[in-house]
């Protein structure tokens, strides 16, 4: 059985989120979409912003942030997409733009039912170019447009036009500084090509090689990314189980700090690829295409607080089992 991919869309209020659902529901794409949207405020109003179209809409507006109590309302909006006969082709997740993704994405990894049904596809983080500086330095509210900007698989930069071209290169470099892994996109009035957004399968595969490049590390005072890379003929293929017990272990103590963790690994005596997907605590390794000719080795990204490279450089290793 095939699983119905998910999107979640996310960034910080202002950034044109529903600009962006509109875009994507009046789009010739051949998908039938639903949509749900999750609005933070005593009176709900994005519902009637959003262009009513053949998707289905389901809305929550309970008061409460969809990474809050209402995530149980997406769990519930779910299990009846499930029991629908008429299945649907994807759903897209509009998040409040005060909202924690990684809530939402741990749904679809802790929750057994959710996980036989539905795939996270990606992270779509929507930056209003313009204002996204003043939110990130903010007090109160940097950590909350940080955190969004830190779980992204794709980031789109809005309102380019509102920029010169070399504030908009300082904004790359500086959320490089908080993800070094996502591809990031422009737009103006959040008009995208919406095959660099849906259907890019960012939680089943490393997308984008460039992001290892140890000679470009940047810092962001809040998060930052360390990548590391060991070469099979060097340094030894991983050990499986030391790989699993190391990581268990290395969650359990920093998942509170880790946002994302993704990688690309040589496993021993294994001919395939295997592809690593973490957030927080919850992590997945499992097998994909075989290396065939190209070279063995492993390369992982973590991106979170306060990471300490010397210790995740020296953990990695130990996992290594050096060729006899």
């Amino acid at each position: 059985m095939s699983k119905i991919p998910v999107t979640v869309l996310t960034g910080f209020l202002g950034a044109g989120k529903t600009t962006l659902v509109n875009h994507i529901l009046t789009a010739e794409h051949g998908h039938r979409i639903a949509v749900i949207e999750n609005e933070f405020g005593e009176i709900p109003i994005d519902d009637a912003l959003v262009l009513r179209s053949d998707e289905e809409f389901f809305e929550m507006s309970n008061g409460c942030c969809i990474c809050c109590t209402a995530r149980t309302d997406l769990i519930d909006i779910l299990r009846k997409l499930i029991e629908r006969k008429d299945k649907i082709d994807r759903v897209l997740i509009e998040t409040t733009g005060l909202a924690d993704p990684n809530p939402v994405a741990q749904t679809f990894y802790a929750d057994e039912e959710i996980s036989e049904h539905f795939a996270l596809d990606a992270i779509v983080t929507l930056v209003d170019s313009k204002h996204i500086g003043q939110h990130l330095d903010g007090a109160g509210v940097g950590h909350q447009a940080v955190d969004q900007i830190a779980f992204a698989d794709r980031l789109v930069l809005n309102k380019i036009d509102l920029v010169t071209e070399s504030e908009l290169d300082a904004l790359r470099v500086r959320l490089r500084g908080i993800n070094a892994t996502a591809e990031i996109f422009t737009s103006n009035y959040s008009k995208v090509d919406l095959t660099d957004i849906l259907g890019v399968g960012a939680f089943n595969r490393i997308v984008h090689p460039a992001w290892l490049d140890e000679q470009e590390h940047f810092h962001d005072p809040a998060v930052s990314s360390v990548g590391i890379e060991l070469d099979s003929a060097v340094d030894g293929d991983l050990d499986e189980d030391a790989l699993r017990e190391w990581l268990g272990r290395f969650t359990a103590e920093h998942g509170d700090d880790l946002y994302r963790l993704k990688g690309v690994l040589a496993v021993r005596e294994d001919a395939r690829r295997f592809v690593l997907q973490g957030i927080h605590r919850l992590f997945e390794l499992r097998p994909a295409e075989p290396w065939g000719r190209d070279s063995r080795r492993s390369k992982v990204v973590f991106i979170g607080r306060g990471l300490d490279r010397a210790l995740l450089v020296d953990g990695l290793r130990t996992c290594a089992a050096r060729s006899s």
